[in-house]
């Protein structure tokens, strides 16, 4: 009954229809009220009326009634407010702020629960309208901007019907670069850009589009300043950036064609920096580094060679006992270093490498010692001496204990049997390649 009484008062054209629309809005909120709202005959006909009504205070609060209906999550809500789309999409290019981010935030609530608008949307021109809109100088409208679309890249028909829209638009340009100037204009947009690029890169197979772009010195040069802002003055929030833009340059790196883009040792310090003072408050950030790290070092002898001559060793061996997690990374790190030769190795071993390996043989994680058994047959295979110093530390008794461990009883028996050799026997090594391989 209250829900018919509000919308004959807001039919009926009288002078006080604003306080009206402003009681229905108040309504709105209620999830019982949007379903009532919607089915009852001619609900939605009124309040499309309304929002195109030329009284700018009637379309206002009519759209704010439509951005109480976009919160729904039943489908049947998001559905009513179909024909209202191509309003929607008109009124972004209008002169009004406050309603170019509530026709925003309203598609960015109708796009994620239904794929009905979203399939409507794309023809009516939802690609070309944002990216005349990401040239916006408000930061508000952007950040709407970034909300619509990352919220349509995210759909599961993304990677088939709208990422190639994207791509043939203006708007990746654009995206990349309010990302990179996300320390001097605004962080949220910045953000919000970030995970849009991430979406791409992680859902499409080709991203050549972005390399030409110069998407990989742009985001290292990004991840150099915003190491460099962490002693002394980080913005609020800069961990909110620093995820996604580590997670764009991993999945970019990983790419093929992409090898020896980021060799810049620079981008090694700035990593560790961001390792040390995110690890402790925000331990997946200290994740995402050590991804990067790995694909950066996984197939370059360059940066593996940067990396030891910088002296980051001892920095990331003090992470070996961050968290499991952070274990199978480093070690990861590690064996990308040791499979690069006997000088690698010895520059480990350097270290009190052999020492801090014993403990992770011990953990219940079998990855962790899976990476474990991987590193130490590199290094017995490049520095056959190194096995006697593993056995005078005990290594032995460590191996032992896995041998009856299904995934790990073959490798742990192959080291043992490289342990038990007298030195210079040239036989182990050749038998653990097997088991390795």
């Amino acid at each position: 009954g209250q829900v018919l009484e509000l919308l004959r008062a807001v039919q009926k054209g009288s002078e006080d229809r604003k306080p009206s629309l402003g009681r229905l809005r108040w309504a709105l909120q209620n999830e019982e009220t949007q379903q009532k709202f919607v089915r009852l005959d001619g609900s939605m006909r009124t309040l499309t009326g309304l929002f195109t009504s030329s009284l700018a205070d009637l379309q206002l609060e009519a759209a704010r009634c439509l951005h109480e209906l976009s919160h729904s999550s039943v489908p049947v809500v998001a559905e009513a407010c179909l024909p209202v789309t191509s309003y929607l999409l008109t009124y972004l290019s209008g002169h009004s702020l406050e309603l170019t981010e509530l026709c925003l935030y309203t598609l960015g609530n109708l796009v994620v629960e239904s794929e009905a608008v979203r399939k409507q949307l794309l023809p009516q021109g939802i690609i070309p309208v944002l990216a005349s809109c990401i040239q916006s100088p408000h930061e508000a409208v952007l950040e709407g901007v970034g909300y619509v679309l990352s919220q349509l890249l995210q759909a599961k028909e993304a990677p088939t019907e709208i990422i190639p829209l994207v791509l043939d638009s203006a708007l990746p340009q654009h995206m990349l670069r309010l990302v990179c100037s996300g320390l001097k204009g605004g962080m949220g947009a910045a953000v919000e850009f970030a995970w849009c690029l991430h979406y791409i890169i992680c859902r499409h197979e080709d991203n050549a589009l972005l390399l030409a772009l110069g998407a990989v010195p742009a985001l290292t040069s990004l991840l150099l300043d915003l190491a460099a802002q962490i002693p002394q003055d980080a913005p609020e929030g800069l961990e909110l950036l620093v995820c996604p833009v580590l997670r764009c340059l991993s999945n970019l790196l990983a790419q093929p064609g992409c090898q020896g883009q980021g060799q810049d040792g620079r981008l090694l310090v700035a990593l560790f920096l961001l390792l040390q003072s995110f690890l402790q408050q925000h331990p997946f950030l200290g994740q995402e580094c050590l991804w990067l790290l790995n694909n950066l070092t996984a197939d370059d002898p360059f940066l593996c060679s940067a990396l030891l001559s910088l002296d980051l060793l001892p920095a990331l061996l003090q992470l070996l006992t961050c968290s499991q997690m952070a274990a199978v990374l480093v070690l990861t790190v590690l064996c990308n270093l040791a499979e690069k030769g006997r000088l690698q190795c010895q520059r480990l071993l350097q270290q009190p490498l052999l020492a801090q390996l014993l403990p992770l043989l011990t953990l219940p994680d079998p990855e962790a010692v899976g990476q474990c058994l991987e590193l130490l047959h590199l290094l017995f295979l490049h520095c056959p001496e190194a096995a006697a110093d593993f056995t005078r530390q005990g290594g032995h008794q460590a191996l032992e204990q896995h041998q009856s461990t299904p995934e790990l009883q073959e490798r742990a028996q192959a080291l043992l049997d490289v342990l038990r050799q007298p030195p210079g026997a040239p036989s182990a090594c050749q038998a653990t390649l097997a088991a390795f391989s």
